[in-house]
Formats: C-alpha cells, sequence, structure tokens
C-alpha cells in the first residue's frame, strides 16, 4: 500500500481495500456529499495519507475541526471501539493512532502564522473579483497597475493601492489621452469597496514579508509531508476573501512551479473546502482562469481536491479535470435533487452490482461511492466504500495545544512582524511634498525680487487714480448716473400695477387670437 492513499475496504463485504493511487494523484479530484455525511473526515484520512507518503498538503479549516490532524488520536476517545471495529472489518490491519507535522496558518494572524501577499502579486483580475467591481470599473484598476509599472511604483498594501487611485483622479485629463478614460466615479466607487475590505479585515492580507511558497512544501525531519491548516472559521465571514485567496495560492503555484511531468508522487495537494464559493457568480474570465489552472497545473506536480455538496457546484469544464472522486450520500427530496442525482451518477463507470444513483442515494455516514484513476489514467469501476477511520483526533485541538505547535514551529517570527517598506504611498507622498515646497520657493523669490515686469504689473494692479481731465470725468459720470436713475425707475414701473398690465395685454393679445 506504499504506493496509494488507502481510503478503506469496498465490494460485496467491505473487504477488497480502496485506494488512491499516488502516481495518479496530481489528476486532481472531487469529494463531494451533503452536509453531515463524512467529507471532513474523508478530507482528514487523505491529509493523513499524503503526509505519510511524504507529501506536503494545504487545506482550509472551514469548521475548526482539522486542528485535530496535529495530535494523534486516543484508546479513551468514545468511538475508539466504534474505529478499531471499522479498521478490523476493511481489513486495515496496520491501523493505529499518530500525529502529522502541521504548520498553522491565518489571513488576520489570530490561530496560525500570518498570510500576506502584495497588491501587485494578487493582480488586477483576483482583486476585481474579490472587490465585486463591474467591468468599467475594472478596467480602471487595470490602468492603476499599468500606471504602477510605468511610474516605477511598487503596490505592496492597500494604502499603496489607494494613494495610486488618488493620484490617478487627480491627473485624469492627462492620463485619459493615454490610457482611456478614467472615470472620477468609477475610481470613488473602487474606494469605497476597498474601505469594505478594510472593515472585514482584508487589509492584513496585503503588505510584507509575503507568504514564500517554499514553506508550503516542507517535509519534516522523519520524511513526512507537511500538513498546512489555514484557519477559516471566521474568514468564512468574507467568502469572498477567502475563495479569491486560495485562488491566488493555487495560481501562484501554478506561475511558479517548473514542469515535472507525471512523478511517481505529487509535491503538493492542494484541498479547496466549499469549492462553490470560488464559482458562485464568478465571472467567465475567472472560470476560464481556473479551467486552465486545473488542467496544467498537474504537470507541475500539484493535485487539486475540490471539497463540495454537489458535483453541480463545479462547472462542467472542470469537473471533467477531476480523475479521482469521493462522493458521499446526496439528499434527493425535490425535482432539482433528483436531477443532479442523475448527473451525479451519470459521471461514474457504472458497477454491474449495483445502480450508482441508488448507491449514492443509500450510502450511510462514513460511507462513499468511490471511483479512483486506474493503470494509464483509466477510471476504475464506481464502487461502495466503507472509509477508514482517521488515526489523528477527530474533533479540533485546545488553544494550549494550538499555542504550543506554534510556538515550536519552524514559521515561528519569521512572519510575526510586518515590513512597511517604501512603496508607491511614500513615493507619491514625497512627491506631493516636493512639488509643494517647489512651490512654495517660487512664490517666495517672486515676492521678493520681482521682474521688471512684474514691477510694471504690480504697481497698475496699485493704481487707483484718474488721468483724465476733470470735466471729463465729470460729464461720463453725470451721464452713467442719469441712465442708471432711468433703468431704476423703468424697472420699478414694470414690477408695479402698469408693468402687470403691459404683460396681461402682451399676453392677451397673444392668446386672443386662439
Amino acid at each position: 500500500m506504499t504506493e496509494q492513499v488507502f481510503l478503506g475496504g469496498g465490494g460485496e463485504d467491505y473487504g477488497t481495500p480502496q485506494g488512491l493511487a499516488l502516481k495518479y494523484a496530481n489528476r486532481h479530484g472531487l469529494i463531494a456529499g451533503a452536509t453531515g455525511t463524512g467529507k471532513t473526515v474523508t478530507l482528514q484520512i487523505l491529509a493523513e495519507g499524503f503526509s505519510n507518503a511524504g507529501v506536503p498538503v494545504i487545506l482550509s479549516d472551514v469548521k475548526g475541526d482539522l486542528s485535530g490532524l496535529a495530535k494523534a488520536g486516543s484508546d479513551s476517545h468514545k468511538l475508539h471501539s466504534a474505529f478499531t471495529s471499522r479498521a478490523e472489518k476493511i481489513g486495515f490491519a496496520g491501523y493505529g493512532y499518530h500525529a502529522c507535522p502541521v504548520t498553522f496558518w491565518d489571513l488576520y494572524g489570530a490561530q496560525g502564522h500570518p498570510v500576506r501577499t502584495t497588491v501587485a502579486e494578487m493582480g488586477p483580475l483576483l482583486l476585481a473579483r474579490l472587490l465585486e467591481l463591474s467591468e468599467a470599473q475594472e478596467g480602471i484598476l487595470n490602468i492603476a497597475f499599468r500606471l504602477a509599472d510605468d511610474e516605477g511604483l511598487p503596490l505592496l498594501d492597500l494604502k499603496d493601492l489607494q494613494a495610486l487611485l488618488v493620484w490617478t483622479g487627480e491627473n485624469r485629463s492627462q492620463l485619459s489621452l493615454r490610457y482611456g478614460n478614467v472615470s472620477p466615479a468609477s475610481i470613488g466607487a473602487i474606494q469605497r469597496r476597498l474601505l469594505v475590505l478594510e472593515n472585514q479585515g482584508g487589509a492584513g492580507l496585503f503588505g510584507e514579508p509575503a507568504l514564500a511558497l517554499s514553506d508550503l512544501m516542507r517535509c519534516d525531519e522523519a520524511g513526512k509531508g507537511m500538513v498546512n491548516i489555514l484557519a477559516a472559521d471566521k474568514l468564512m465571514a468574507a467568502p469572498g476573501l477567502y475563495a479569491t485567496f486560495l485562488l491566488w495560492l493555487l495560481s501562484e503555484l501554478f506561475e511558479e512551479l517548473p514542469e515535472v511531468g507525471d512523478p511517481d508522487k505529487p509535491r503538493l495537494v492542494f484541498f479547496f473546502d466549499e469549492a462553490h464559493l470560488l464559482f458562485d457568480d464568478a465571472p467567465k474570465a475567472l472560470i476560464d482562469k481556473v479551467e486552465q489552472v486545473a488542467r496544467l497545473i498537474r504537470s507541475k506536480g500539484v493535485g487539486v481536491y475540490f471539497i463540495t455538496q454537489n458535483p453541480a457546484d463545479v462547472p462542467e469544464d472542470i469537473l471533467g479535470q477531476l480523475g479521482n472522486r469521493i462522493q458521499h450520500a446526496l439528499r434527493a427530496f425535490t425535482a432539482k435533487d433528483r436531477k443532479n442525482l442523475r448527473l451525479a451518477a451519470g459521471t461514474y463507470r457504472e458497477n454491474p452490482r449495483f445502480p450508482t444513483e441508488d448507491a449514492i442515494r443509500e450510502v450511510g455516514v462514513g460511507e462513499a461511492v468511490t471511483s479512483m484513476l486506474q493503470k494509464k489514467g483509466v477510471p476504475g469501476v464506481v464502487e461502495r466504500t466503507l472509509i477508514r477511520p482517521p488515526s489523528t483526533q477527530l474533533g479540533p485541538i485546545t488553544e494550549q495545544e494550538r499555542a504550543a505547535i506554534l510556538k515550536a514551529s519552524d514559521m515561528a517570527g519569521k512572519y510575526d512582524t510586518p515590513v512597511d517598506r517604501r512603496s508607491a504611498y511614500e513615493i507619491l507622498a514625497q512627491r506631493a511634498q516636493t512639488a509643494a515646497q517647489e512651490a512654495e520657493t517660487s512664490e517666495t523669490e517672486a515676492e521678493e525680487s520681482p521682474q521688471p515686469m512684474a514691477r510694471e504689473f504690480n504697481a497698475a494692479r496699485r493704481y487707483s487714480g484718474s488721468r483724465v481731465s476733470r470735466s471729463t470725468s465729470r460729464s461720463y459720470r453725470e451721464k452713467d448716473t442719469f441712465t442708471s436713475a432711468m433703468s431704476e425707475a423703468v424697472i420699478k414701473e414694470l414690477k408695479g400695477t402698469t408693468g402687470r398690465r403691459i404683460v396681461r395685454g402682451i399676453l392677451g393679445s397673444l392668446f386672443r387670437g386662439r
């Protein structure tokens, strides 16, 4: 079984070993099923199996249960007898309790080491998805990123982007001729969305030191793959931030890792829990990006496993890339549920012993319908599989145990203190300060040592006398005074009774003819 991740027992009496071949583990996979059917435990035993095989794992802990991977199970656990009984039933002779090497991560820095990236690394496409921008607003964001490149302005954190947007708005008349129309309304909308992101705690995601991918692909001294657990229980309050961060991480792996072809085992396995959040209301450009990554990242030795309630949550083009499938029970109480059940059953290679649709509906908790890739990457026949019990603790560890693991981690101190180096915010602030000082200096010099033309201009402005003869001035003023008096009298009369009669007469003559 060293070439496989043992999943459980199948066949008539559940005595036939069922496993996921490491050679095909980078062909991606799907774990699906309704709430309470055992998806989390399946994810846990897969993480154990990959770690034991020396494969690093990245997963998100949505409910807080997966922290138990850091601690061995116990004979005193209430399910100990049930676990040992199941292990005996499925022929899991080497079953025992052990812990996995774990590193905890947290975007908020509370339950794990801080995770950061820069605004530039996130890129305009993912950032627009995170901020839920319109097409026009996304265009402004692309202009801002292009300006940052052209002007040599590093975009590291949110204040860098906010300062750049302000500068873009102030210079929009000049920039529009080169980069296209820059709308102040669109800039204002982006700034409002950035404030919302800050209120959600997303500002902590952007900055330095940025996460190094090599720190996610480590093994311990015994050769076990590191299980990287992202605390996501609080992060789920901002589902857009959660989905965008995981997609960014997947994109970074795709862009930075070299090609390795078809290795004997994956270099890394990435679990994407609550996968429907990635595709809900996602623009086509983003879905196309995910499909491209899923199709090509296999050759870089990375396996991607989506965890969701229903296979219909995953677009068909991406679902077709998922060769290894573990399907827990699906509910079929409505017409839509029954349709989804038929669609899910239709994606499996049929087993003559039972109808696949009935099996998906009938499997119990801790049981699943499985289909793994076999020789030459051919999908295996669907099988009802009793999932093996976990070797690590079922359920979360205590806060004290988590704190002790964080303190002893190799990553302790590396990412804890943020670094704010010179970037777009500081550069633009210095430019503004320099421009203000130059303007003040120029104004001071002009006042202290005016040029001849400036003296004449200033003298003309201060001049208040009259150089014409007194008679000409008096006649002009008398004429002007008489004209003004007559005008005031006429206006006053028009406002009075006589004026109203004249207006009525005019209107009357106009309407009388109709």
